[in-house]
């Protein structure tokens, strides 16, 4: 019973393989999703990844989680300040881009 349900799963798996497949050769829409998002995806990954973060430093879903959560939190942070985030009569402002 458990092979039969293996083989059925397999099977499945390859038909919607398949199916993606053909869809990323041959779908204009999805292809231009796809080139719009994967650049800034690979870049947060390999900001995340950088300097060691590759591996997770604690045992378990919750505390991984809450330093996942802070790491982007000062990426995003330090990306900000980067770009001119400034605090004027106690309010945020960013710079506009000079070029």
């Amino acid at each position: 019973m458990f092979s039969q349900l293996r083989a059925s799963l397999q099977e499945s798996h390859t038909h919607l393989q398949t199916a993606a497949r053909h869809q990323a050769a041959t779908d204009p829409k999805w292809q231009a999703d796809y080139r719009r998002w994967r650049p800034p995806f690979e870049r947060a990954v390999a900001w995340i990844v950088h300097h060691g973060n590759r591996r997770l430093r604690y045992r378990g879903t919750l505390k991984n989680d809450t330093w996942l959560h802070t790491r982007a939190a000062a990426l995003n942070l330090r990306r900000l300040i980067n770009l001119g985030l400034t605090r004027i009569d106690g309010a945020w402002d960013l710079a506009p881009a000079t070029t």
